[in-house]
């Protein structure tokens, strides 16, 4: 059944079906959102077994989060003509096909290719653009909250895979892990799918919306809308080449530091699930402050907590900073989604975020990377650390001189109105 034969109510809004729907969204999130965090658990094994660099044994995760980016602009264009359902679909064959077909890799190549095409550009991407895009068009009056929600699922796959995923690893291999846990996740997926049919009542503008005569400016920040989102697009590679530093290389850190592997996902598990905390905290934050003051005030504190991971390398201070490390960034990225709904025309606001979103995942793909890259050339991550926080600190003077120019030439429309 086509989503878009389904009418759209426009009494849905904020409504118990959408209470439900967000539910299922988290959900499908937390599934098709697990590659990533795999990724860091089996860096040190997949290593050693393809008898490679650290920079190398990084790729996958970076050719993944550029698939993921990449995808979820495509992904975000075919939820908007056949609807989210069929996409989430789509991810569900690829996350199945991608963990199989990594699951038998003789090379690093190969591996890496399953989890870029498969696992980022169809699987990831199909859990993550669509489903924020879609949630934004179900709410109005706790529009941020519920978006930071959906985002969550994101984290959640953290905080929940990378022990079970370790586990498993020690116990059966991770070639066996992959088989089960792509089988599982992807049926889940398939069979959450059939809850999303509904076509999104926000399609149509809601009549108190039309009345008042609400419009979006045509000059976000006081600049053409292209240059605002590019620069957007630079503060978020920024801003996720210092965020990938801990959630990439945490596990090989504690390892190198003599912890052992499963010390490293507790912690990333510990960072993701203090990150869903943050998400959901900073929703409620930029349904008051907005999001362009959400964003800001993320920025500042991820950059203190990366600072944190430089004179503190025992256990525990390990597990207090990685606490604080995802209390402190975990709302950075839903920001963006609701900065484009404030700021930007509500038509466009599926495409900017997913664009927005892209230069997210670059920076994570960099970020993963050149870690690797750093730590091959100096036998420690202390240059990693500095390498992330002179990015962060890009992000932060690009999102201060946004802010500065939004409060100098006045707020203009009001946060969060409906689409």
């Amino acid at each position: 059944m086509n989503p878009h034969a389904l009418p759209a109510d426009p009494s849905l809004i904020d409504s118990r079906v959408a209470a439900v729907r967000l539910l299922a969204t988290l959900a499908v999130a937390t599934l098709g959102n697990a590659a990533m965090y795999v990724l860091p658990v089996v860096l040190t094994v997949v290593q050693g077994e393809f008898q490679v660099s650290r920079s190398d044994a990084s790729l996958p995760y970076t050719a993944t989060m550029i698939g993921f980016g990449l995808g979820g602009v495509v992904c975000g264009r075919w939820a908007d003509r056949h609807g989210v359902a069929r996409v989430v679909q789509i991810g569900a064959a690829a996350v199945i096909a991608g963990f199989l077909l990594a699951s038998i890799s003789t090379h690093i190549v190969l591996f890496t290719l399953a989890h870029a095409l498969l696992l980022g550009f169809l699987g990831i991407a199909c859990a993550f653009v669509p489903l924020i895009a879609d949630t934004g068009l179900w709410w109005h009056k706790r529009r941020g909250i519920a978006v930071a929600v959906c985002a969550s699922g994101n984290y959640l796959a953290g905080a929940i895979w990378p022990p079970l995923v370790q586990s498993g690893i020690e116990t059966f291999g991770w070639r066996p892990t992959y088989v089960v846990f792509g089988i599982a996740t992807g049926v889940a997926m398939a069979l959450l799918s059939l809850l999303l049919r509904q076509r999104p009542p926000a399609i149509q503008p809601p009549p108190a919306a039309a009345a008042a005569g609400e419009q979006r400016p045509d000059r976000p920040f006081g600049l053409q809308p292209g240059h605002a989102q590019a620069l957007l697009f630079i503060a978020g590679i920024g801003c996720c080449v210092a965020m990938a530093m801990p959630q990439v290389h945490i596990v090989a850190y504690c390892t190198g530091l003599g912890y052992g592997p499963a010390r490293g996902a507790q912690m990333l598990s510990l960072m993701l699930g203090f990150g869903i905390v943050s998400r959901l905290a900073s929703g409620w934050v930029a349904d008051r402050i907005g999001g362009v003051r959400t964003l800001l005030l993320g920025s500042a504190l991820q950059c203190i907590a990366l600072l944190l991971f430089l004179p503190f390398d025992g256990l525990g201070s390990l597990y207090v900073v990685s606490a604080l490390f995802g209390l402190f960034q975990g709302g950075i990225v839903p920001s963006y989604a609701i900065i484009v709904r404030e700021h930007f025309a509500v038509r466009e606001a599926g495409a900017r975020t997913g664009k927005i979103v892209l230069g997210t995942l670059i920076g994570m793909a960099l970020g993963g990377w050149l870690s690797g890259v750093i730590f091959d050339a100096t036998g420690s991550y202390t240059m990693a650390f500095v390498h992330g926080i002179a990015w962060n600190l890009i992000n932060l003077s690009i999102v201060g001189w946004l802010f500065l120019r939004w409060r100098r030439g006045g707020r203009g429309v009001s946060r969060m109105q409906p689409a």
